[in-house]
């Protein structure tokens, strides 16, 4: 036999494919580590803040400084929202530092003079940073995060951190409400294919899980983060085979858990669920099964499928649901008493539907003023929701005889402390007449503690299961009326009387300036 004409072609072929698999295996882990660097790259910053800082170099204002992110609105016309993305923000913070190539591509832009840019080289934080506990429920006007340092680190930061906190407050946020929703029963995130890219669906899983969320379909985040994978079929499955019985007895062949068969890929009633039933009925070894619905009137669906489980014997088979779902829809179905047992939210909690955004901000509130004093500043707007509260603070959470939180206030620290048995006066954060009085009855929660001293934590990071947790204590330590979807009741922010006269005497000396 003759050797085939075109022999050397496919050979040849065949070793550039063979060399083109072993540059991907190189190329994975260096894209890997492109992406790592690039997370904690001190260019994820917005532009202003380099300016800023090249204007302190020049002019050797290395001054302390003291920074705070609060928040100013509720998401969602909610009564509560839920802290989130520290541990994520002290890792970045740790690493966070520009490269020579990070500096390369500065001095292109023709902004920045050398010396800065060698200073920025060596640039790595190492200032103080005090946060309230991550998972903690949190109120607008009050402080999350204070930083202390010299101007030009805490104005470093300034993009990335908000970054960091408001995504992850956000979707926190909406996973608590949605779990509130479901009578605080199980519910799975699956929304990687609706999120923002890669990082915000890494995001959004951690901060589903600790918002509520019971599992996540995003395996990479169960990897990362230890949050339990969870899921069932694809439309695809059922599909792939003659008929959805067939389908569903290869899932469960296969299957080590107990199956979950998707029942309306054709008809739900008359199809898919005499199906799942059929299959179910030959698992024995004590399996169990469950069905899901994807599609259609889920409150109706969900009763006729319950009504056909019980009358062929299967009492314990579960039913999930999904399709668009969000804490609206399914509170309207539990108060309903829709036969659920399994909630999975996806577009509508990995992008925070109903509201974009979460409205934290980043505001100086002490700045050194020579001779070793320091001095409270305030910002000041034609909008009186934008006039900040000066000065260094400490939140106080208080709580009735039965420990529920009745209102947080906010203290000049460390000169204050709020004693129990003591009667106060406390004030509205505008600075404005409105006021309420109140005797301390237990002893108050320090809500803002020290978390890096000179950029070294002060404490191992907590796992995410106890965040996850202290959410739910959290949420429990409130009346439910703040807790409502529809018309919350109000939670009380305040100020002490100390802290209201600083903030009024800081208003009237810029009036004067």
């Amino acid at each position: 036999m003759y050797p085939n004409p075109h022999w050397r072609e496919w050979f040849k072929s065949y070793r550039l494919k063979k060399e083109s698999y072993a540059l991907s295996k190189l190329v994975f882990p260096l894209s890997f580590l492109l992406a790592l660097s690039m997370e904690y790259s001190a260019l994820l910053t917005d532009f202003y803040s380099l300016t800023m800082a090249q204007g302190y170099w020049k002019q050797r204002i290395d001054q302390q400084a003291v920074f705070e992110m609060f928040f100013r609105r509720q998401p969602f016309n909610g009564g509560f929202s839920i802290f989130a993305g520290l541990e994520p923000l002290l890792d970045t913070i740790q690493h966070f530092s520009f490269s020579s190539e990070d500096c390369e591509y500065l001095s292109s832009l023709g902004r920045f003079d050398d010396q800065f840019l060698s200073f920025l080289e060596h640039f790595q934080f190492r200032g103080d940073l005090y946060a309230m506990d991550e998972g903690t429920v949190i109120f607008p006007r009050e402080p999350l995060i204070r930083i202390e340092g010299n101007l030009i680190e805490c104005q470093l930061i300034e993009g990335m951190l908000l970054n960091t906190i408001n995504f992850q407050s956000l979707i926190a946020t909406k996973a608590a409400r949605v779990w509130l929703a479901s009578g605080k029963g199980t519910v799975m995130e699956f929304g990687l294919r609706r999120a923002q890219g890669q990082d915000g669906a890494l995001s959004a899983s951690r901060a589903a899980y600790i918002g509520g969320v019971s599992s996540t379909s995003n395996v990479l985040a169960g990897k990362k983060y230890s949050i339990p994978v969870m899921g069932t079929m694809a439309h695809a499955w059922v599909m792939s085979f003659p008929n959805e019985e067939e389908a569903f007895q290869r899932y469960a062949d296969f299957s080590s858990a107990d199956p979950v068969f998707l029942i309306d890929t054709y008809n739900t009633l008359k199809s898919g669920m005499p199906s799942a039933i059929a299959v179910g009925s030959r698992l024995g070894d004590g399996r169990n099964f469950g069905v899901r619905l994807d599609s259609g009137d889920i409150y109706y669906l969900s009763a006729e499928v319950r009504a056909m489980l019980d009358k062929a014997g299967f009492p314990h088979a579960t039913i999930s649901v999904s399709n668009d779902l969000d804490e609206s829809i399914i509170e309207a179905l539990v108060t309903e008493q829709a036969p659920v047992d399994l909630w999975g939210v996806g577009t509508k909690m990995v992008t925070a539907a109903g509201d974009s955004a979460f409205t934290g901000v980043y505001k100086l509130v002490m700045r050194d003023a020579g001779y070793g004093s320091m001095l409270p500043v305030i910002k000041l707007s034609d909008n009186p929701e934008k006039t900040t509260i000066p000065g260094i603070k400490q939140v106080w959470r208080l709580y009735d005889s039965k420990h529920k939180a009745v209102a947080d206030v906010l203290t000049v620290d460390p000169s204050e402390s709020l004693e129990v048995g003591k009667r106060y006066m406390f004030w509205h954060p505008s600075g404005d007449y409105r006021h309420f009085s109140h005797t301390v009855e237990e002893a108050p929660d320090k809500l803002l503690k020290l978390r890096l001293h000179a950029c070294t934590p002060v404490a191992a990071a907590p796992s995410l299961e106890t965040v996850r947790q202290r959410v739910r204590s959290g949420l429990d330590s409130f009346d439910p009326t703040y807790l409502r979807l529809l018309n919350p009741h109000a939670y009380k922010v305040s100020l002490t009387e100390q802290l209201r006269t600083l903030m009024l005497d800081s208003i009237q000396q810029q009036f004067h300036v």
